[in-house]
């Protein structure tokens, strides 16, 4: 674990001295609700006070060099909540993308989303679509946003494609193999992840990203995200540098191809 210090461009330099920053990272947003309830609060108060530590996690991420940041905003099972909670949510994210957008478009960070977009309401769409429209110009960090999505759902739809292309002579069985079938995900413009955190103390992917993280490696934090700010991101990221990546190989050959 990293020493907290007040001096944050200090913890920065150190992670950038002592390995890989991971190119994606992808993270559960779990424990708003709880978070609440310790305090005694409507659930809402902790959904509210996680736009801040997005705002916190958003600005580190970028300081530090990584490339895309996906969070897991709002999952297709989420539609089940009670209406007022999903209400609720909706008009957050409207507010959080109006409040936000400037500030990421100062910062050099394009936004983008995946999921079933066209089902979220007209007036999300919207903001969306705009922010869109304002950020697509940036290089700097990839702040993609995981809305009325799931795993399950994603994969499905690739085989549907996959399906209908077949039948329309696009291909055959033969030619689908994994770089085609991740070429028909959403995630196909983004590397797959290389750090997957969850915050809150689940251990559970809870259906996000089931194809692409295959390899990813996964930190839990017991931290409540409301409470989880870019202290918690380094101490994710140091313990990532200190692991091993294999990807099916034995540690010789790992060590063989970094000499190359």
């Amino acid at each position: 674990m990293i020493a907290l210090r007040s001096d944050d461009k200090t913890l920065q330099d150190e992670l950038k001295a002592g390995g890989s920053i991971p190119k994606h990272i992808a993270i559960i947003m779990d424990g708003n609700g709880r978070w609440a309830k310790q305090r005694a609060l409507p659930r809402v108060a902790g959904h509210r006070e996680g736009v801040s530590s997005v705002r916190d996690i958003v600005e580190a991420s970028g300081q530090l060099g990584v490339k895309c940041l996906t969070l897991y905003a709002f999952s297709t099972e989420n539609w089940k909540r009670p209406q007022q909670e999903v209400s609720t949510l909706m008009r957050l994210l409207v507010k959080a993308l109006r409040d936000e957008t400037d500030k990421l478009h100062k910062n050099n960070v394009r936004l983008t989303a995946i999921g079933d977009l066209d089902s979220l309401p007209a007036g999300v769409q919207r903001e969306l679509n705009e922010a869109f429209e304002r950020t697509k110009g940036n290089s700097g960090l990839n702040l993609n946003l995981a809305l009325s999505y799931s795993g399950r759902w994603e994969i499905t739809e690739a085989v549907k494609k996959i399906v209908a292309d077949s039948a329309g002579g696009k291909m055959s069985a033969e030619d689908i193999n994994e770089s085609l079938f991740s070429s028909y995900l959403v995630t196909a413009s983004l590397p797959d992840p290389d750090l997957l955190i969850r915050t809150g103390g689940e251990f559970r992917i809870s259906n996000f990203l089931l194809f692409q993280i295959a390899y990813t490696e996964i930190f839990i934090s017991k931290v409540y995200w409301p409470d989880f700010r870019r202290r918690h991101l380094y101490e994710a990221i140091s313990d990532f540098q200190k692991r091993e990546r294999r990807f099916g190989l034995v540690s010789e050959q790992v060590k063989h191809l970094q000499t190359l």
